[in-house]
């Protein structure tokens, strides 16, 4: 089944809002059979709306919006199409006073206002889907010019109708429908270019399944997709692609999906019974940041030091002066000891040190803006890299993070059930 996907509102063409709606609909739809064909996003203007949506018909005869259901002057979807259907919109007395109940149980002042009378309003013939996540339910309408589903555009409500009442109604009206699933691994520590060359011979392997290379800011995605195929086959044709790839770049891949590689960190961290500090200085407590972002990151984390200025380093983490004074803060010698020194300081078995050059200014002929020493320490194991990081200071901060992670997960022993992370 081929659809189109219409995202009304004047924020989206402004920038001041991101689309993430049409990218989580093309991910759900996909599951189930249904082809995004086209994307468009419009202003919140009945004339554009019917425009874009008329046409969207004529080419797929089943269109699904976001947006524009709310109470206010310019929430107009449910007019449009109404219009566009020649159809009267009609009062939902029962959602009526479902949304009324909804005013006085959420404890808001006064009786709800006129304008949300709006939200109880669908074209006639339509199918009024409840949205327990918010006001504006979801409306489905079918007739001669095929079949328009109009969602709210509030991400999490969306999600939810999508979830919940979209994706049935469509598994349903194509239960034989080939599915299209994707699995991404996630690789961090080699560029893109490289990766290609290691990976370029095995492509045509891969199939049935298609590879997609997807560069980040904390490293490349290889995304293989399962296209219009039976639920089965898709599977064991992923499989099949995952574990070819997996058997080139295992030593680079960290996890599947979404997996943020502080949870990699803290997965080995727990699995070999260690407690875990940081020492930095130029990522200024991201390093941190990242491992404390995970849920149950206490039963591992014992803590950090942001270790900025040199009498800092010297202080808290015993790092000599000395040291300072001859290498450079920015040295191996000086991450080695503020590795060390974090191990000390929280009774850590394993540690993180980072010093660099984020720029702009600082750097020298010798060690330019981007120069960062990075050490990971596990018991009196120690390894140690410089790596100078392009970019502008957010990015050589980020990058330092990311690969200081990645250096911790490389020194920790790998559980047996984490081959290729």
């Amino acid at each position: 089944m081929d659809l189109e996907v219409v995202t009304i509102g004047t924020e989206l063409l402004l920038g001041h809002t991101i689309d993430t709606n049409a990218a989580y609909l093309a991910r759900a739809l996909a599951a189930v059979g249904a082809r995004v064909t086209r994307k468009t996003s419009v202003p919140d203007t009945p004339a554009a709306i019917r425009d874009v949506v008329g046409s969207a018909l004529a080419r797929t005869g089943f269109v699904v919006t976001t947006g524009g259901l709310g109470p206010t002057r310019d929430d107009l979807t449910r007019q449009a199409i109404a219009e566009l259907y020649g159809v009267p919109l009609l009062l939902d007395e029962p959602y009526l006073e479902r949304l009324q109940a909804r005013w006085r149980r959420l404890g808001r002042p006064g009786s709800m206002p006129e304008a949300n009378r709006t939200q109880a309003q669908y074209p006639a013939g339509a199918t009024v889907l409840a949205n327990p996540r918010g006001s504006a339910p979801g409306l489905w309408l079918e007739g001669v010019l095929g079949v328009v589903v109009m969602l709210p555009g509030v991400p999490h409500e969306l999600q939810g109708l999508t979830d919940e009442a979209l994706v049935p109604r469509l598994a349903q009206r194509a239960p034989d429908a080939g599915v299209t699933r994707s699995v991404t691994l996630r690789t961090t520590g080699i560029p893109e270019s490289q990766l290609a060359d290691l990976v370029g011979p095995l492509e045509e392997t891969l199939a049935p399944a298609t590879l997609a290379y997807l560069p980040t800011f904390d490293g490349v995605d290889l995304r293989l997709t399962a296209w219009q195929m039976p639920a089965g086959e898709a599977a064991v044709a992923l499989a099949r692609a995952r574990d070819r790839l997996l058997a080139v770049v295992a030593d680079r891949c960290y996890g599947e999906g979404g997996t943020d590689l502080a949870t990699v960190v803290l997965e080995r961290a727990r699995a070999a019974g260690a407690r875990l500090a940081v020492a930095e200085s130029c990522t200024g407590g991201l390093v941190a940041a990242r491992l404390t972002a995970i849920p149950g990151a206490s039963a591992v984390f014992a803590g950090g030091v942001v270790a900025y200025e040199n009498a800092v380093k010297v202080s808290e983490l015993g790092v000599p002066e000395r040291t300072i004074q001859t290498e450079g803060a920015v040295s191996e010698a000086v991450v080695r000891a503020m590795a060390a020194g974090a191990q000390r300081r929280f009774g850590a078995d394993a540690a993180i040190a980072v010093t660099g050059i984020a720029g702009p200014e600082g750097g020298t002929a010798e060690k330019p803006v981007g120069t960062v020493w990075l050490c990971a320490a596990w018991g009196a194991s120690q390894q140690a890299v410089r790596i100078g990081f392009p970019g502008d200071r957010a990015e050589v901060r980020g990058r330092a993070a990311q690969t200081a992670l990645d250096l911790m997960r490389r020194i920790l022993p790998a559980p047996p059930a984490a081959a290729g992370r």
